[in-house]
């Protein structure tokens, strides 16, 4: 295959994230040139539906000229300043407010960033120094799951519970360990209800806490539902159950709304949807529509307290970020606050869900389909070997990612996970005729995958 110019400057130039790095020598980027709502084109000219709004993110879809009009009104009248030695500036206590006013849980600060990230790095030295605030020094254990996602830090990658993001990077690291997670089609055992694999979930956390000291435990950390993992949703009453653990113990609970912040799941926060009540909340991503990198870590009373104690001893908050609270990321951000307002978008995310829950139900009669599940606007199907056992394609064949490559043949994007999963999570202001051309692309892409491993043996145990 003839690369182009930009291809070739690409290789010799650029570190890709979550990329073959050596088989992308071979096959180079897809780059992209411009977007319009729910559509990117690539410089040859290609249109795709962008069916995971970039990465879990772009919710306002693209061109969006309120939020452009917002970044260079602000670019204009103070581009930069910072927060640092008791600084600030109006766009900064703005965003505040608002977020105030929506957090799914009592909160009496927040604490901005610049990413997803970052917030949950935040978070872990947060309860560290809480702990320490309150007289608790030996209670810093923070217990994660597996398959979840949480960032790339040191540190939060590992919270992070996907073996890539540790091998041969020498994590994860201390005082972290990881449960199972709420994904009953792998990890609930034979004829086990939904409400006995509830059960057991919480009774080896418990188990975990016991094991470890409850005394040792600081915090809990959990996505709503679990985006790069999957797209696991969990059953209902999984985390009524897991609460109940953690208030025995009294471990603090963050919720990370990363991605399903913002009227993904069909509320305005994940933790709505799924009855969590966290302590603190991560969020990033969707907060700006992803046009400018921010992040925020939501702060209650109490933890409020422990910092202000904290500052009397020591003399100082001894963190922050140069770009905490960006003046032009903040002012993006309060117009995509705004936009969620004044459009209504959880209101629109309710009234497309149905069509798009339904559309993805319909594949799992597809015969490369296992399980198909979605919630709100987000959802991903498993494809596998042998629909009756369950059993997956053997890694190799790169099956899932097969599909992939396939959707964007069709004009889609998507994104294959571990375990040849393939997800969906579109900008929110798509339109029901635009979920349908969405779901017909990626059944063409199944088809024509199913067609290649029939043809290639691939099901073969």
């Amino acid at each position: 295959m003839s690369l182009s110019n930009a291809q070739t400057r690409d290789i010799e130039t650029l570190i890709h994230p979550y990329t073959n790095l050596a088989a992308f020598r071979e096959t180079g980027p897809v780059v992209m040139e411009r977007g319009e709502g729910i559509y990117v084109w690539d410089t040859s000219g290609k249109q795709y539906i962008e069916g995971l709004a970039g990465l879990w993110c772009t919710s306002l879809g693209y061109n969006e000229h309120e939020l452009a009009d917002a970044a260079m009104a602000q670019f204009q009248t103070l581009p930069f300043t910072h927060t640092f030695a008791g600084k600030s500036h109006e766009r900064a206590i703005e965003l505040a407010e608002m977020i105030k006013e929506i957090s799914p849980h009592p909160t009496s600060k927040v604490l901005f960033c610049g990413s997803g990230s970052e917030a949950n790095d935040q978070q872990i030295k947060l309860v560290w120094y809480y702990n320490n605030a309150r007289g608790r020094p030996q209670k810093k254990k923070i217990i994660s799951r597996k398959r979840a996602y949480h960032g790339v830090t040191v540190a939060t990658a590992s919270l992070t519970g996907l073996a890539p993001n540790h091998m041969d990077f020498d994590l994860p690291i201390d005082r972290i360990h990881h449960v199972n997670c709420p994904f009953a089609y792998r990890e609930a055992e034979p004829g086990e209800t939904d409400d006995q694999f509830t059960d057991r979930l919480a009774a080896e956390l418990d188990a975990l806490i016991q094991r470890e000291g409850p005394d040792t435990v600081a915090a809990f950390i959990a996505e709503p539902i679990q985006g790069a993992g999957g797209v696991l949703i969990p059953a209902d009453g999984y985390f009524a159950k897991i609460q109940k653990v953690l208030d025995k113990y009294d471990i603090y609970f963050i919720a990370d709304e990363v991605i399903c912040g913002f009227g993904r799941t069909g509320s305005m926060f994940g933790s709505q949807t799924f009855g969590m009540k966290p302590h603190s909340i991560s969020i990033a991503k969707a907060l700006s529509s992803a046009y400018l990198p921010i992040g925020a870590v939501t702060v209650g009373e109490d933890m409020y307290q422990a910092m202000l104690d904290e500052s009397r001893k020591i003399g100082v908050f001894g963190h922050g970020f140069t770009y905490t609270a960006h003046p032009v990321c903040a002012a993006v951000a309060i117009k995509t606050l705004e936009i969620y307002k004044s459009r209504d978008i959880v209101g629109h995310v309710q009234h497309m869900a149905p069509v798009f829950e339904s559309r993805f139900a319909r594949l799992a009669d597809h015969p490369l389909v296992g399980n198909a599940r979605a919630k709100g606007l987000i959802g991903a199907v498993e494809l596998v070997a042998d629909k009756a056992t369950k059993r997956s394609f053997n890694p190799a064949y790169k099956v899932g990612a097969t599909c992939q490559l396939n959707a964007e043949s069709e004009g889609l994007l998507s994104r294959a996970l571990g375990g040849d999963i393939v997800a969906l999570c579109p900008p929110l202001i798509i339109q029901e005729d635009e979920i349908n051309e969405m779901f017909d692309r990626l059944e063409r892409a199944l088809d024509t995958t199913e067609h290649w491993v029939t043809k290639e043996g691939l099901r073969a145990a």
